[in-house]
Formats: C-alpha cells, structure tokens, sequence
C-alpha cells in the first residue's frame, strides 16, 4: 500500500526512476481497487447498460490516469528507455508483449541520464 501511496504523491511527476516493485505494486493496487469500483457500481446500480461499469470506476479511472502514465514513464527511464516508448504498445500484438517486457526488465545498475538508481537509494 505504501508503493500504491508513494505513486499518487509523485501524481504528475515524469522525472526520475521507479522500481519494478514500485511500478508492479500500484498496478496490483490499481486492478484491486478498480474492481472494487466496479463492484461499487453494480450494487449501487450505476452501471452503464452494455459497459459493465460506471460511475464510480469511471472517476477512480480518471483519478489515477496521470499516476499511472507518470510511474509508467518512471519505469521505462529506469530501464534507460525514454517515456514515449509507452507508444510502443499501440501497436497491435507486439506492442503490449514488448511493453510488459520492458516493464519487469531489471533496472540500469547505478545512475542513468534519468537519476540515481532508486534501489541504491533506498537502501
């Protein structure tokens, strides 16, 4: 939880480099609290008819869009990528496939062009 916490206090910060737990933590965060949304939505009968949610993950959507491009991007430059390869999983098949292979890739030992190795920092 304290991973998921530390991402939405960094919520538009692109600089910098994120662990593959800090990023892999709030996307098991996210799902986790998406689908509580989603539940939320259908006992509470917000649900759009023919989406399967609504209202509640709408705005939970919303409200982590920024976080999860801005620890997305953290974890590319940890890796020594720029963050515009998030563009890469636009494209069909591969793209996606590719894009989670850069993201459990193990990070770039010491510092980078995009700061100090967040492992050796925290230790």
């Amino acid at each position: 939880m304290n991973w998921y916490l530390k991402v939405l206090k960094q919520y538009a910060d692109f600089k910098g480099r994120a662990r593959r737990k800090e990023y892999w933590m709030f996307f098991l965060f996210n799902i986790i609290f998406g689908t509580v949304a989603v539940i939320i939505d259908n006992i509470a009968g917000t649900v759009i008819s023919g989406a399967g949610y609504g209202i509640f993950y709408g705005l939970y959507s919303l409200a982590v869009f920024i976080p999860s491009l801005a620890v997305a991007v953290r974890r590319l430059h940890d890796i020594g990528k720029s963050g515009w390869m998030l563009l890469v999983g636009l494209i069909p098949i591969i793209g996606p496939i590719w894009l989670f292979v850069l993201m459990v890739t193990d990070g770039n030992p010491g510092e980078n062009k995009y700061g100090q190795n967040p492992k050796e920092t925290a230790a």
